[in-house]
């Protein structure tokens, strides 16, 4: 490309800049309102279902990282008995791996155990509103008792 070509594609995108602003962003919603809020529906299955798969990949990531930690040390051991620099850079990148992994392990033990912690307490929701639903028929019936009904 000649330095003349150059020159003028560069002016013309500056006219074009010049001429026009354009903005990244949605055209305004007709009416003038605050846009939609949609509610969030989960449920328990889907809930344990994500705890299970958080659950199964720490599993996995203790296994996989293992094996690549493993074959990356060894492997920077033998460049460095052959002394080779690359082997004290290697085995950097083991280390660094090995954190990384333990973050992502973090991670999926987080979620698994808040999922399941969810869960139990829900249950527990579950029994004691069953409970005072159930104490609320009796009393119920009761005053129906009473009334005559």
């Amino acid at each position: 490309m000649a330095w003349a070509e150059w020159e003028q594609l560069k002016s013309e995108a500056a006219e074009k800049r010049s001429a026009r602003m354009q903005l990244n962003q949605l055209p305004p919603e007709a009416g003038g309102g605050p846009p939609p809020q949609g509610d969030l529906k989960v449920n328990q299955k889907d809930l344990a279902a994500i705890g299970d798969v958080a659950y199964r990949m720490y599993g996995d990531l203790e296994k996989a990282g293992d094996h690549a930690r493993a074959s990356t040390q060894k492997a920077a051991g033998t460049l460095k008995t052959e002394t080779f620099a690359l082997g004290g850079a290697l085995d950097h990148v083991a280390s660094c791996w090995i954190d990384q992994v333990r973050s992502l392990q973090d991670a999926c033990a987080h979620i698994s155990n808040h999922l399941d912690y969810t869960k139990g307490a829900h249950a527990g929701d579950e029994v004691y509103i069953a409970t005072v639903v159930s104490n609320i028929d009796t009393l119920d019936k009761g005053f129906d008792e009473r009334s005559g009904s």
